[in-house]
């Protein structure tokens, strides 16, 4: 970069010494074109509106179509009825078919028994397993 404006510099106290004008035209660049990319719009997935009964701890009891509002919630006190959990209704958008020309999308239906609980420890029990590590390093020190 520092070299290109010392040759500019120079060839313009060239022309100076030659008695041309620093500020005779010089050529235009000619602007790249700017090329402007088309995007198509994806086409937006069709959904509707549902009500899901849901216990206290987030289990389905039941799905209905969203004008029968009241059906859902005659389940709610069919079920309250039946024993003393919480229950309420949530709205929830569910996808229907499939949007043209987008591929098809995969749901998540997964059963509680291919379900895997993996426990990691906490950093807070590392501390004090390296701790107790130390203590038995002090006790067979002394020993």
């Amino acid at each position: 970069m520092a070299s290109k404006r010392m040759e500019l510099r120079k060839q313009v106290e060239a022309a100076e010494a030659r008695g041309v004008s620093a500020d005779a035209p010089k050529k235009a660049k000619k602007s790249a074109a700017v090329k402007t990319k088309r995007v198509k719009e994806k086409p937006q997935a069709r959904k509707r509106l549902i009500w899901v009964v849901y216990n206290g701890s987030m289990k389905e009891e039941g799905r209905f179509p969203y004008d029968q509002r009241g059906a859902a919630e005659e389940k709610i006190e069919a079920l309250r009825l039946k024993s003393k959990k919480m229950y309420f209704i949530q709205p929830l958008k569910e996808i229907i078919g499939e949007a043209p020309g987008t591929p098809k999308l995969a749901t998540a239906e997964i059963e509680e028994e291919e379900v895997k609980v993996v426990k990691r420890p906490v950093a807070e029990d590392e501390d004090e397993e390296e701790e107790e590590e130390e203590e038995e390093e002090e006790d067979d020190d002394e020993e």
